[in-house]
């Protein structure tokens, strides 16, 4: 299985991904990296990989890209001058079919402008949606989406992500009849939106998903609903206030046991238990979202990973690759558009 990754998207330059990549072929025996950037820069940090993970540098490759797009650039501009960019040569290399799965850190808007050019949709699905797990009472995990490429979307956009996301759900996390629920600001029938409304009803109508209407903010990591749909400026303000609280929790826990000798002394006893809490909810277990509705994989890490949180970006892209997602998405979605046509009639 070969993955294309874009390694000068990251905030912090090509240590995080280049790393992060070797540390999931090492998790992922039979995964081999195409790395884009700068030879030289990329080049020098698989000279530097740690011992740990050098075993891992015979299956990473370099393919030279002059130059990276940036952070604040509009997609626009992408789209016209930025053909010499890593992005667009490692989407470039994916659409050629010599790679299964393109991860990237870089500019959102970017990304999703240039998969579209070059991967086209599936499923008459118009503009991807992106997507990813969060994590939910019990141990269980939710689809979260959109969670911003959409800021504004109508109700048959919304319906488009609750498609979406139940084919995510029951193919990547093996659900038979997963809950799909609209985000809203309350339960009844005549709260939210109009493009809200109007999706619950059409989505209430249909058999061809379990929707079990709408879910409030508490109600995500309840485990109220296994997805979990919203237009994506809702959704990009709900996951990085999950990150900062998760962040913020942790830190006060630890700042309590040191406040003093004898919080101390009981934080010393309870250090398993804290460390282990910590690793199930650090928001770097569950990076790497997907951009559903293209015709192929693409992952979107976030631009702050650090090598660890790099890693699970190109496993989630190894995992989709081999449940074969695209397909699953093209098949289902377009069957469900014909199915859901007859019910109305």
């Amino acid at each position: 299985m070969r993955i294309a990754v874009d390694a000068m998207g990251g905030d912090s330059g090509p240590g995080a991904a280049v790393q992060g990549s070797a540390a999931a072929v090492l998790a992922w025996p039979d995964l081999s990296i195409d790395l884009f950037g700068p030879r030289t820069l990329l080049e020098a940090e698989l000279e530097s990989l740690p011992r740990h993970l050098a075993a891992a540098g015979s299956h990473l490759s370099v393919h030279h890209a002059p130059s990276a797009i940036r952070q604040d650039q509009r997609p626009s501009d992408v789209l016209r001058r930025g053909g010499d960019t890593s992005m667009a040569h490692m989407l470039g290399h994916l659409a050629a079919g010599r790679a299964v799965a393109g991860v990237s850190a870089g500019n959102t808007g970017a990304l999703m402008a240039l998969s579209r050019r070059e991967l086209g949709m599936v499923g008459g699905i118009p503009r991807p949606a992106i997507s990813t797990a969060i994590p939910t009472r019990g141990d269980g995990r939710c689809y979260l989406l959109d969670l911003g490429a959409n800021v504004d979307v109508s109700a048959d956009r919304l319906i488009d992500f609750a498609r979406m996301g139940d084919v995510m759900a029951r193919h990547v996390d093996g659900l038979v009849s997963p809950r799909v629920a609209l985000l809203n600001v309350g339960s009844e029938g005549t709260k939210g939106s109009a493009s809200v409304r109007e999706a619950d009803a059409w989505l209430a109508g249909t058999t061809s998903l379990n929707y079990c209407g709408f879910v409030e903010g508490n109600g995500i990591f309840a485990g109220m609903a296994d997805v979990v749909v919203c237009d994506g400026f809702v959704g990009n303000a709900v996951l990085k206030a999950s990150e900062g609280l998760t962040h913020m929790l942790i830190e006060r826990v630890q700042a309590t046991f040191d406040a003093h000798w004898g919080s101390r002394l009981v934080g010393l006893l309870a250090r398993p238990a804290l460390r282990r809490l910590k690793s199930e909810l650090d928001p770097v277990r569950y990076n790497g979202a997907s951009l559903l509705g293209l015709d192929g994989i693409v992952i979107k890490s976030h631009g702050g990973a650090d090598a660890t949180g790099f890693s699970y970006a190109v496993l989630r892209a190894a995992n989709e690759v081999s449940r074969d997602l695209p397909s699953r998405l093209a098949r289902e979605l377009g069957s469900r558009h014909d199915r859901s046509q007859q019910e109305q009639r």
